[in-house]
């Protein structure tokens, strides 16, 4: 057996190969937008409202895409342990809360209630609860 850990014979499935793809994209893709690149974009010295357009454009676009991998990452959590997990595991409970707010987000922002908190709120509690997901072991390959 070699000493190298790239030649580890403890290989990921599928699932965990997807649910860790799908984790990369939506909760790197929030913090990366609201924490990196639309500060550094109003640090270049843009106009306010355009930095308001832009995040404007992109954030519905990211919750989509939050609420698509999310969904993603359900599938495989209920295939790797059980449908109960959503119930009962942290990691669906996390994952339920992230479609119920990308689900408010995109109500609120259709119906016109004039809540621009609210947006800015359910984004923040699934880039939070993104960041509790990535500390969650990986579905299938967990030790417990």
């Amino acid at each position: 057996m070699s000493r190298f850990a790239i030649s580890r014979s403890g290989t990921l499935n599928a699932g965990a190969i997807s649910w860790l793809l799908a984790q990369t994209f939506w909760v790197g893709g929030l913090w990366l937008l609201h924490f990196l690149l639309l500060p550094a974009i109003a640090k270049l010295g843009l106009a306010p409202l355009l930095v308001e357009e832009i995040a404007g454009v992109v954030r519905p676009l990211l919750v989509g895409l939050a609420g698509v991998c999310a969904v993603l990452q359900m599938l495989v959590l209920i295939r790797a342990e059980r449908f109960a997990s959503l119930w009962c595991d942290m990691r669906g409970q996390l994952l339920l809360t992230v479609l119920v707010m990308a689900a408010s987000y995109f109500a609120v922002r259709h119906f016109g209630f004039g809540g621009g908190l609210w947006l800015m709120f359910s984004y923040l509690v699934m880039a939070f609860c993104g960041l509790l997901l990535v500390l969650q072991p990986v579905p299938g390959n967990s030790k417990r």
